[in-house]
């Protein structure tokens, strides 16, 4: 068996052998380890997968040709030889700052899972990505950027490719979707600048074409108009769910051209962050001449420097229930889409006043 092994070795390790095996792919494949050993590539394929079937000599000549070759089996294409590539897709809307704040926990429990994930960047109403998507070097997507209208979803349940949405859902989609309760979350806040004593109330609002937008905004409505307070549609904004669309539109409202509002609902904390900027570089005092609330709960939202009243949202069991949903589906589960919908609960800190 000794001399196999060194007979082995030597014909792999031949001058000129290594730069043959690697010339056309750059790297040493299953099928040089078949040719310096004398088998066939499945017989490769199953010997390192430690199937019994194979005879000790015979594994003996493909561990010792793949010892010199230097050759590293590919998970990817272990994987895929089993009908899967251990590889989830998560689309993501690099404008949205919420992505960095997702994408390292989605690692995390994929990896716990033994699934690699795998970034695309798009636009929220963006078809482009059909082809990344469908090439079949996934097995399943996570969509966190859609709009109410995306086409993105309905192409990827027709093609049969397991997905799930998060932080989102479309108009009448059937897949499943993991959301907070942005509704309740919307009247929670207007309810905190109610309880201190707000009147004039203005609203910076998110992208309408979106569910976390249209939510937000339609419970932030329906608490103010439960208390009898009409709110001004001058003292309302609507852009992206980004600083700047806070820091311009405090601008605008602080301008002199209107009555300027004392209190502000900010659809998300990016949003809100911005606001606060700009009124200090104003010498707005906050929450003394304008007070503000946000939502999502970000981490620094809790800095001192902040102390950002607003409502937390659970993207940890939001993640939990998406990642769950996901692998049903890969495993097999058939049927209508499911929504589940996670509880948010106001954070009061300093920016909302008494």
């Amino acid at each position: 068996m000794t001399r196999l092994l060194d007979r082995v070795a030597e014909v792999a390790t031949e001058p000129g052998a290594r730069a043959r095996y690697r010339a056309v792919t750059g790297r040493v494949t299953s099928f040089d380890v078949a040719e310096a050993a004398g088998v066939s590539q499945s017989t490769v394929s199953r010997a390192l997968r430690g199937e019994p079937s194979i005879g000790t000599e015979t594994v003996a000549r493909i561990v010792a040709a793949a010892a010199a070759l230097d050759y590293v089996p590919s998970d990817r294409a272990r994987d895929l030889s089993r009908g899967t590539t251990k590889r989830i897709a998560m689309v993501v809307d690099l404008e949205n700052p919420l992505w960095s704040l997702l994408v390292g926990r989605l690692h995390d429990l994929l990896a716990d899972l033994s699934y690699h994930l795998t970034l695309i960047a798009g636009h929220p109403d963006s078809e482009v990505l059909d082809p990344a998507l469908l090439g079949g070097g996934i097995d399943g997507v996570i969509l966190s950027t859609v709009a109410l209208d995306s086409t993105l979803p309905a192409i990827l349940q027709r093609r049969s490719v397991p997905t799930v949405l998060l932080q989102r859902y479309t108009e009448g989609g059937e897949l499943d979707s993991s959301v907070a309760d942005d509704r309740a979350g919307g009247a929670a806040s207007a309810q905190i600048l109610i309880d201190a004593g707000h009147q004039r109330i203005g609203a910076l609002l998110g992208p309408r074409n979106t569910s976390t937008g249209r939510d937000r905004e339609a419970g932030f409505r329906e608490c103010l108009a439960d208390a009898g307070i009409e709110l001004d549609e001058a003292l309302v904004r609507v852009g992206s769910f980004d600083f700047s669309h806070g820091y311009e539109s405090v601008s605008g409202l602080f301008s002199g051209e209107t009555e300027s509002p004392t209190a502000l609902f900010c659809s998300n904390d990016s949003i809100a962050f911005g606001a606060l900027n700009r009124a200090c570089e104003l010498g707005i005092a906050v929450p003394g001449d304008l007070a503000i609330v946000g939502f999502d709960d970000l981490e620094q939202a809790s800095w001192a420097t902040l102390s950002l009243s607003t409502v937390h949202v659970p993207f940890d069991d939001m993640l939990h229930s998406a990642v769950t949903m996901l692998m049903e589906r890969i495993a097999g589960r058939t049927g209508l889409g499911r929504r589940v919908i996670h509880p948010v609960y106001p954070v009061l800190r300093s920016t909302h006043g008494d």
